[in-house]
């Protein structure tokens, strides 16, 4: 079993933060690995409580008291600081955990993601479920609302496996990568160059540095944490806002990670033509001519790109640059009408992929 350290970043925790550590308590094999707590301008007395219960842990706890001033004070800096700090903790081969202080991982969480990696992950996402009763608190047409864009969400990321296909990351699977359960390999992890200096979306902005290293990234359905359903957060930019705003005026726009389906299609059509030209150089003139016809971009500069180390890197470029993946918002109102565009697609490469598996006659 690899050295493992799990990061939480503490603000403020202690009606939660016993619950959180008690949670982790119950993983098998945990006591071979540490907790590190990354207590940071908390006003009470949330890093006493952790250690009076240092007793009852069956593996490492270490607790860092930080006050940031106001540039830093935030939720990217504090879980910057202590994954940065974890992975300095455990050694070449380990593993960097994070979660948050107001989570209960499930009873299996650590067996579940160390089973992700035996299975070759370099990242492991998992998934965040709001605590049933204070599910219960939060009005029934938010939860309708995010029913269907967790649909719509799904059948975009449906179509993805079909059209480019990611084999360590195939389906079933979801889409979330939330800082309430996500693991890193070490070595994988500081070569990504750690989480990014961002204010708030620290865990995506980690996933997508990791992604253009082409890390194998595995988002497991078995993976969940029970995390507070509460609209007073600790962090700008958190669950607790986004629930909170929504309380107040519903946001007239999906999340920012989704898009009308023609875009997201169009998006993955040249990403499996740029992937056939990175991975068969000797076969690279006809796909970059096709390339070069979706993303509206110049072929010698997609040639530069191709020639980088990572997939990853060169996608993320061709991404950014081109006027034909400009990404757009989807307006809440439109969204039936999306995910039935999307569903029309979805069954048309089903059957075309039965047509394929059909015997000659």
């Amino acid at each position: 079993m690899p050295h493992i350290v799990v990061a939480i970043p503490v603000k403020d925790e202690a009606s939660l933060i016993g619950d959180c550590l008690r949670a982790l308590a119950l993983q098998d094999g945990m006591a071979k690995a540490d907790i590190l707590l990354l207590v940071n301008n908390s006003t009470d007395g949330t890093a006493d409580i952790a250690r009076a219960l240092r007793p009852t842990l069956p593996c490492g706890l270490h607790v860092l008291e930080h006050t940031f001033g106001p540039a830093q004070a935030n939720a990217g800096h504090a879980r910057r600081l202590a994954m940065s700090k974890a992975a300095m903790l455990t050694d070449p081969g380990g593993i960097v955990m994070t979660t948050d202080a107001d989570g209960c991982v499930a009873p299996d969480w650590l067996a579940t993601n160390l089973e992700a990696f035996r299975l070759g992950a370099d990242v492991v996402c998992g998934r965040a479920v709001i605590d049933p009763l204070d599910a219960l608190q939060i009005p029934k047409y938010l939860h309708e609302d995010d029913e269907l864009e967790v649909h719509y969400t799904t059948q975009l990321d449906r179509i993805a496996c079909m059209l480019d296909p990611d084999p360590s990351d195939p389906w079933p699977r979801h889409t979330e990568e939330s800082g309430a359960s996500i693991a890193v390999r070490r070595d994988t992890f500081l070569a990504a160059g750690g989480v990014p200096a961002v204010r708030s979306g620290e865990d995506r902005a980690l996933v997508d540095a990791l992604r253009r290293i082409d890390a194998r990234i595995r988002h497991d359905l078995d993976i969940a944490v029970s995390v507070s359903g509460r609209t007073t957060g600790r962090a700008a930019g958190g669950m607790a806002d986004t629930i909170r705003r929504r309380l107040q005026c519903q946001d007239a726009t999906l999340d920012s990670a989704l898009e009308p389906a023609s875009n997201r299609i169009r998006r993955l059509v040249a990403r499996r033509l740029m992937r056939a030209a990175w991975s068969t150089p000797d076969e690279r003139g006809q796909h970059l001519d096709n390339l070069v016809q979706q993303v509206a971009l110049p072929r010698s500069q997609l040639e530069g790109w191709l020639a980088l180390p990572y997939f990853g890197a060169a996608w993320a470029l061709t991404e950014a640059a081109s006027p034909r993946l400009t990404r757009e918002l989807v307006p809440r109102a439109t969204v039936e009408m999306e995910s039935a565009g999307a569903r029309s697609f979805l069954a048309s490469l089903t059957a075309a992929n039965l047509r394929t598996m059909q015997p000659d006659r």
